[in-house]
């Protein structure tokens, strides 16, 4: 927690704020949210906004300021004013130690590995964070591309829900589809898990999609018995909610699944902003997606902390995108999802052991 007794907390102003003067329509001059810790003056006092994101707006409603996407907004509500984040216009962005790659006192030092197919992973180290995370009670996001289920890394990302190292799942609609596929017909788009095709496979996942349809719902399709095995079975009778959001290129989709892209933003940031960690695999549009969601800290006893963030993907253009994108504390690992999961998996049963 920053010293409000010193600068440049000490002597600033209060904050500016300014109504809408129309629905989702904000003044000229609004202070525009990073994710990183903000605080502002109000009557006096500096306050931390709730629901921390970038690219919204501090809204204060009575006596409460919260981050909100402007799209929510109705007019005449009261927004903070400003560009100036140094605290000459009563707003302070706090970056020191939450912005990855540098050498500050409180630096996060785990984030501050180069992205580089070249530089070896310390998977000890990150199967110890991330089993640190599990035991203190944290809330690990996994946000997941179909890559993880073709690869051979469903079985893994099974274990990991039902010992407890995932909180909640966001993903696309294709995840859920390969996954039900390989439950009730062995195959992924048709192939086996050596990767042979199969006489008529490539329909096999419009097969799969019509039958949980006729099922009703994914969790139906658990209880009536058609799905007994996979990542969905897992996250249903494990009760970890997912957030399944749709696209343009879609098939079916499953039911359940949020085909308003405003409405699926929407349900991911109640996870986002429960998170005290979050790990991307093999899937670059979501990753960006949810990387602009998340901030780069959660609160941990009042106080904020680094919010662990793993990307991996085969290449470094993925990581890369992230952090440039804003998600500056991203730890990048360039390998595919197959050989993350199993190792991470395997690294996570030995640091168990020594935990016990």
């Amino acid at each position: 927690m920053p010293d409000f007794s010193l600068p440049p907390f000490a002597g600033a102003p209060d904050a500016r704020f300014a109504p809408l003067p129309a629905d989702g329509v904000l003044p000229e001059g609004f202070f525009s949210t990073s994710n990183l810790p903000t605080y502002v003056r109000v009557r006096g006092t500096w306050m931390a906004p709730s629901r921390p994101r970038m690219d919204c707006v501090l809204v204060r409603r009575d006596g409460t300021l919260e981050a909100i996407e402007p799209r929510r907004l109705r007019r005449g509500e009261l927004i903070a004013m400003g560009e100036a984040e140094d605290g000459t216009e009563g707003i302070v962005v706090y970056a020191r130690g939450f912005l990855g790659g540098g050498h500050g006192a409180n630096e996060f030092r785990f984030m501050s590995t180069e992205v580089s197919r070249e530089r070896p992973v310390n998977y000890e180290e990150l199967a110890a964070r991330v089993g640190e995370e599990k035991r203190r009670g944290g809330y690990l996001v996994w946000v997941v591309g179909p890559a993880l289920v073709h690869s051979r890394a469903r079985a893994d990302f099974e274990w990991f829900i039902r010992n407890g190292y995932v909180q909640a799942v966001l993903a696309g609609n294709a995840v859920a589809v390969h996954d039900i596929e390989a439950a009730i017909f062995g195959t992924t788009l048709g192939m086996t898990n050596t990767g042979h095709p199969t006489q008529g496979g490539h329909g096999l996942h419009m097969r799969a999609i019509n039958r949980v349809r006729a099922a009703g719902s994914i969790p139906r399709a658990v209880e009536t018995g058609l799905l007994q095995s996979g990542i969905m079975h897992a996250l249903v009778t494990n009760g970890i909610p997912y957030v399944l959001a749709g696209s343009i290129r879609d098939d079916g989709p499953l039911p359940g699944v949020y085909t308003d892209t405003l409405d699926a933003q929407d349900a991911m940031r109640e996870h986002t902003v429960k998170a005290t960690g979050a790990v991307f695999v093999a899937t670059a549009l979501h990753a960006i997606a949810v990387g602009n969601m998340l901030p780069a800290f959660y609160l941990d006893h009042g106080e904020p902390a680094p919010l662990m963030t793993i990307c991996v993907d085969q290449t470094e253009f993925v990581v890369n995108k992230l952090k440039d994108r804003g998600t500056h504390q991203a730890y990048g690992v360039v390998t595919n999802a197959q050989d993350f999961m199993h190792v991470l998996r395997f690294y996570i049963e030995r640091w168990e052991e020594g935990a016990a």
